[in-house]
C-alpha cells in the first residue's frame, strides 16, 4: 500500500544536509502499517519534507531493492528484520552512513552497524514465539503448548500458521533460530514435521498473529510484539516464549544505494534514531524494545530478560551466501512437501 502525506508549511527542518529541491524522501517501511503512518506523518510535521510511504514485508522489499538496482525508486528503507538489511549491504543495495545518534544507542544496535560496515543500523528488538487462541485450545481440549517441540504434535494438524521465509523476515529469523538451536539437520527434521501442521505459509510475519486472534487458525508464529498488539486489543490469544530458547530480530533501518533523495534520507535516518522518534512505535500500539538507550521501553513490552535466547548469530545468517542456501534448502526439502 501506498502513502503520500502532504506536510504543512514553514516547519523547521532537523540539523543535518539539506533537503533536496524536491523535499521529498521516499520510504520503504517494513513495520506493521499503522506505526508506518505514524512515523511518515510525525516526520512531515516535524520537518515539512514531503514523504511517499509503501509498507512491504521485509524480504519483499529486499526482493524490490535487488530488481531496482539499476533504478533506485526508495531512498530509505525503514525497519523489518534485520537479516534480509544484513543481505542487502552485503550485496552493496544500501549506502553506509553514521548517525550523530549511534552513540546513544544500545550496543546491540551498534553492533548490527558494525556487521554491515554501517550500511545498517538497528532501531528496535523484538523476540520470536508463538500464540494460540484460547477458546479454539479449549474448544478442542488440547493441552496448552509451552514448547517448539509441542507443535509437531498431531493436535495441531493443520492448525498452525508461520509466514514463508522467502518473503517473511519474521520466517526467515524462525528459520535461522531452528538451525541454531538444533543443528541443522536436526532443524529440517523438525521444520519437515512441522509442515504437516501448517495450513497456510503467509506473506506477512505478522499475519499469523491477526489470524489466531480473530480464530482463523489456532496458532500462530510470530515475534512475540506482534502477537501481543492482539492480545491487548482483547483478543483470546496466549503468548508463548518456547521453553527451549528461540531467536530475535534487530529490526533495522537503511539507506539505499543510488537514492534520489539521499539527503532527505539522512534527515529521516537521524530523525528516526531520536528517543522522541522511536516512542511513536508504542504510540501506534507496537511494543518492540527501542534501540535509542534515552527511550522508554513500553511497559507493555516482552520482557526479553526473563526468556531464554539463543545467541543469534547475525553475522553468519544474514550473509547473503548462507540466507540464499537455507532459504533454497528450505524450499527444496520443506515447502515442496504434500500435507
Amino acid at each position: 500500500m501506498v502513502l503520500a502525506v502532504t506536510a504543512a508549511a514553514g516547519l523547521a527542518v532537523l540539523a543535518g544536509p539539506s533537503p533536496a529541491a524536491a523535499s521529498e524522501v521516499v520510504v520503504y517501511c517494513s513495520v506493521n502499517e499503522d506505526w508506518c503512518r505514524e512515523v511518515v506523518t510525525s516526520f512531515e510535521r516535524k520537518t515539512g519534507i514531503k514523504a511517499l510511504m509503501t509498507r512491504k514485508s521485509a524480504g519483499e522489499v529486499y526482493a524490490q531493492l535487488r530488481a531496482e538496482k539499476s533504478n533506485p525508486k526508495a531512498d530509505i528503507w525503514f525497519g523489518g528484520s534485520g537479516d534480509p538489511h544484513l543481505q542487502a549491504a552485503e550485496e552493496g543495495l544500501t549506502e553506509p552512513y553514521k548517525s550523530p545518534e549511534l552513540d546513544r544507542l544500545y550496543g546491540w544496535a551498534i553492533r548490527q552497524a558494525e556487521i554491515s560496515g554501517y550500511r545498517t543500523v538497528g532501531i528496535y528488538m523484538g523476540a520470536l514465539g508463538f500464540g494460540y487462541n484460547k477458546d479454539l485450545l479449549a474448544k478442542r481440549k488440547i493441552a496448552a503448548p509451552a514448547c517448539w517441540s509441542d507443535l509437531v504434535k498431531s493436535d495441531f494438524r493443520d492448525e498452525i500458521q508461520i509466514a514463508d521465509p522467502n518473503s517473511s523476515g519474521t520466517a526467515y529469523t524462525m528459520l535461522a533460530t531452528m538451525v541454531q538451536l538444533m543443528g541443522e539437520d536436526a532443524a529440517f527434521d523438525y521444520l519437515k514435521r512441522l509442515h504437516r501442521n501448517v495450513n497456510q505459509y503467509t506473506k506477512s510475519g505478522a499475519a499469523p498473529a491477526k489470524s489466531a486472534a480473530q480464530g482463523e487458525t489456532m496458532l500462530g508464529i510470530a515475534f512475540q510484539h506482534d502477537l501481543l498488539v492482539e492480545a491487548i486489543a482483547g483478543a483470546p490469544v496466549a503468548i508463548v516464549a518456547p521453553c527451549e530458547g528461540t531467536g530475535y530480530e534487530i529490526g533495522s533501518m537503511s539507506l539505499v544505494k543510488g537514492a534520489r533523495n539521499p539527503d532527505t534520507a539522512k534527515i529521516f535516518y537521524d530523525w528516526a534514531l531520536t528517543p522522541e522518534v522511536q516512542a511513536l512505535g508504542a504510540k501506534a500500539r507496537n511494543f518492540q524494545i527501542p534501540s535509542n538507550s534515552g527511550a522508554q521501553i513500553p511497559p507493555e513490552s516482552p520482557r526479553v530478560d526473563r526468556m531464554k535466547l539463543i545467541s543469534y548469530d547475525f553475522a553468519r545468517y544474514g550473509s547473503s551466501a548462507e540466507r540464499t542456501r537455507l532459504l533454497a534448502k528450505w524450499d527444496h526439502e520443506v515447502k515442496s512437501l504434500s500435507r
